[in-house]
């Protein structure tokens, strides 16, 4: 693993935000407990920062941030903890919205958030208004990353291998299912562009069934992705870097549903065989890990991510078998205890603090590079918009 400067000797203050608008609330709320737990407390203080369904910023309690924190079903944010805005600029602050002073200021931002409005960019483009260095990609590689459509578009014109696919972005101008089987065959998959987690996909080998899968993908973006089904492995592996960007040893998924659900991820602890390291000859396991690098770095990633693939079993149209295709890449992936993306690390040597202080590092390191750039450090010195007499 290459190495990292270490940061200041002081502790630092990490401000760990979770929940969210998206329907992926309840994940992040499992991730963010998990992530919590982990942290080195003898190198960061942690500030918990919860966000409720309706985008509310709220000051959480470490001694009861979540209801029902055991129950993935049933895991919820607790009501009444003191709301808090964002004032950004260079010396920013998060302030809460009632009798109080602000909160000491923050070092760096983990953001444990899926989704929209979330893992999309939207926050991401916040954290950099208010001059907060933060865990994972940036604006550019979240947004790019969160929409499979451009993401898609992106790999392939870099020469990276992806299923192949029509876009809708309307729902009346959706293709006829005669024309989706002519061209992708049968079944396909219906899923948002914009979303993660499995959320509104669906498995489509009938007509009735397509109509069916458009009206639920459409009712959580406004623009779908209809993609051919691969044969194959599902072949996962984990990133972790800025510029000299590392992998991890391969897993696989091997579900125990039609596909890996939403249920089959979250909700069903024997939803699916995890398997670490995946059985692959020295061979593939080197071209998975080469393929992840190049998807990481075609959709401008740094920090974190994990590049989901496919390995085919037999050949799917132009895809022939024993190739390797990227699925799609997740830039804030889960963190729940039965996740794959710190499982891989731990697989690989990197136990579960470690991993959480270099991500940490990571997001410092890209923040200082950022703050040598000529434009920042002139604006940095400019006091033409201070206060006058």
């Amino acid at each position: 693993m290459a190495e990292i400067p270490e940061t200041t000797a002081r502790r630092l203050r990490v401000g760990v935000l979770f929940g969210g608008e998206s329907p992926e609330h309840e994940v992040s709320l499992q991730s963010a407990k998990n992530v919590i737990e982990a942290i080195d407390r003898d190198r960061y203080d942690v500030v918990l920062i919860g966000i409720d369904h309706r985008g509310r910023w709220r000051l959480a309690d470490e001694s009861g941030f979540l209801r029902n924190a055991s129950d993935p079903r049933r895991i919820r944010l607790p009501v009444g903890a003191t709301p808090l805005a964002v004032a950004c600029g260079r010396d920013p602050e998060i302030v809460p919205l009632a009798p109080g002073d602000p909160l000491p200021p923050l070092d760096v931002v983990f953001p444990v958030l899926h989704g929209p409005m979330g893992e999309d960019g939207a926050v991401q483009g916040l954290l950099r208004l208010a001059h907060l260095p933060f865990v994972g990609p940036g604006v550019l590689g979240s947004a790019v990353c969160m929409d499979k459509d451009v993401a898609k578009r992106l790999l392939r014109d870099a020469g990276i291998p992806v299923a192949p696919f029509l876009t809708v972005s309307d729902r009346e101008e959706a293709p006829a299912w005669t024309t989706v089987v002519e061209a992708l065959g049968t079944p396909v998959f219906v899923k948002p562009a914009n979303m993660g987690s499995s959320v509104g996909v669906s498995r489509v080998d009938t007509e009735r069934n397509y109509e069916q899968a458009l009206e639920e993908a459409f009712s959580f973006d406004t623009k779908v992705l209809i993609e051919r089904t691969i044969r194959g492995r599902e072949i996962e592996i984990s990133v972790l870097g800025n510029r000299t960007p590392e992998a991890s040893i391969p897993g696989e998924i091997a579900p125990r549903h039609d596909f890996y659900s939403y249920e089959a991820k979250y909700l069903d602890e024997a939803g699916a065989d995890l398997l670490i390291p995946a059985d692959l000859d020295p061979d593939t396991t080197s071209r998975a890990q080469d393929l992840a690098i190049r998807a990481f770095r075609a959709l401008c990633c740094e920090g974190m991510s994990r590049v989901d693939l496919f390995l085919t079993t037999e050949d799917c149209g132009e895809v022939p078998a024993g190739e390797l295709i990227v699925n799609e890449i997740n830039t804030i992936p889960g963190f729940t205890r039965i996740s794959m993306y710190p499982k891989l690390w731990a697989a690989s040597g990197v136990s579960y603090p470690e991993l959480i202080d270099r991500l940490i590092r990571l997001a410092i390191e890209r923040g200082e590079r950022e703050r040598r750039l000529a434009w920042a450090i002139a604006l940095a010195t400019d006091d033409t918009d201070g206060d006058t007499e």
